[in-house]
């Protein structure tokens, strides 16, 4: 993955920087903003939500490819699904898929609030199944947020279905800094899952068909345009 070129800027980002990057962010919409209080009620489980610069983000994608298509792997909440419905804009589409449907309900409530529940198609099973679903470069944007030890088969499947220009973008690309040096991981499963995302990352630089960029946003997330 090196270059060769050395790298000196680095920013370790506490939460006053967070929140600094945060006010000097778009504010994303109020079902955006209610979504996410109401998600952060969740507890613990509110840690697997995008943030709010990344939904921003994830509908500026949307708007820039520009997207008609759109793709998410993992709803939860539907926080990224009802971001990339925003950038979609009237007659574009997201597919969002889950192996679970426990906050379905709250989902489907923001995205009516939003006005874009008639562009979002949720799919209850296997993001496997649901991408095999498309064919090849019918696909303008894939975001991945799900199971991590599964992103290689995500990589795998997403390119094909991407057009020239679209976009495949990879969030908790840095898990905690984890992938850096896995052995520094807590745990056994953590270990692997910072060995499977690091072998991830590696691939999706080395691979031919993609320009890919990491940004150190939030837990990393990565922006892959395939050529």
């Amino acid at each position: 993955m090196t270059t060769g070129i050395q790298d000196t800027k680095h920013l370790l980002a506490g939460q006053d920087v967070g929140d600094y990057v945060a006010a000097c962010t778009t504010p994303p919409g109020q079902a955006v903003t209610g979504l996410i209080a109401r998600a952060g009620e969740l507890g613990d489980e509110a840690g697997m939500m995008a943030t709010a610069a990344q939904a921003t983000l994830l509908t500026m994608l949307a708007r820039l490819v520009p997207a008609r298509l759109a793709v998410d792997i993992g709803t939860f909440t539907g926080l990224s699904a009802l971001a990339l419905a925003e950038g979609v804009g009237a007659g574009g589409r997201v597919v969002t898929c889950d192996v679970s449907d426990r906050w379905l309900p709250l989902a489907r409530e923001h995205w009516e609030k939003a006005g874009v529940a008639d562009r979002i198609d949720f799919r209850l099973g296997a993001a496997g199944r649901t991408l095999a679903g498309f064919e090849p470069g019918s696909v303008d944007l894939v975001f991945v947020d799900a199971d991590k030890m599964s992103y290689p088969r995500y990589h795998a499947l997403a390119v094909p279905l991407l057009r020239p220009g679209g976009l495949l973008v990879a969030d908790n690309v840095l898990l905690d800094g984890w992938v850096v040096d896995p052995s520094r991981a807590d745990t056994p499963a953590q270990r692997r899952c910072a060995e499977t995302l690091r072998a991830f990352n590696a691939a999706l630089a080395a691979d031919e068909r993609l320009d890919a960029v990491m940004l150190p946003l939030a837990d990393g997330l990565t922006i892959a345009r395939k050529r």
